[in-house]
């Protein structure tokens, strides 16, 4: 069965005025939708076209065959991660989760400056991510597709640093979205479901 293209979990305005309707309607229907499309006809009539979607990933990751496969596989899932990422208002972290972050960071506030850092010196195109790796919490970056999946980590949450995720709001300046994501959009809700699954 084909891999489908999953609805933003808010509506197109919900993430006002931090991302506009317009940079979610074109990353989204345009963006998202066209990485979605073409691993459907790069897996069509293949035996990947029953795997879900991560065996996908971490099957072909190592392929240098099969790299337009990886690219779009990973760039769907990661885009749909991405999305729950994301709450309108944002939320902060409590619980288990803030508990680790203080074991594993020494703060929050350490925590958000690791983050900063790995979303602000990913050279081009990437994505930066909180990750559970042997049982501790890491921020890391990727670059252009590729995702902790293909790392042995489990992710918790990510950030999109491709050009197209914030030009249209923030033209060049990726410090101002990384700054207004993390005060504003992160859904430390979805990081603590996807932690407390992991463990």
């Amino acid at each position: 069965m084909a891999y489908q293209l999953p609805a933003l979990p808010y509506d197109y305005s919900a993430l006002e005025p931090y991302i506009s309707k317009t940079t979610l309607e074109f990353h989204h229907d345009k963006h998202h939708a066209a990485y979605v499309t073409k691993f459907n006809n790069a897996v069509a009539a293949t035996e990947l076209a029953s795997q879900p979607i991560e065996q996908v990933i971490k099957t072909v990751a190592k392929d240098p065959t099969k790299t337009g496969i990886f690219n779009n596989a990973a760039q769907a899932w990661n885009h749909t991660f991405y999305w729950n990422s994301m709450t309108p208002g944002g939320s902060q972290p409590s619980g288990k989760l803030a508990e680790k972050i203080e074991t594993d960071f020494g703060s929050f506030d350490q925590c958000v400056e690791a983050f900063k850092t790995a979303a602000a010196t990913q050279f081009g195109s990437g994505w930066a991510w909180l990750v559970l790796e042997d049982g501790q919490l890491k921020v890391t970056k990727t670059a252009n597709a590729d995702n902790p999946l293909t790392h042995n980590q489990v992710p918790l949450l990510t950030m999109d640093v491709w050009e197209h995720a914030y030009y249209l709001d923030y033209q060049n300046r990726r410090p101002d979205y990384i700054q207004t994501f993390l005060q504003h959009l992160v859904n430390w809700d979805f990081a603590a479901e996807n932690l407390a699954a992991a463990q």
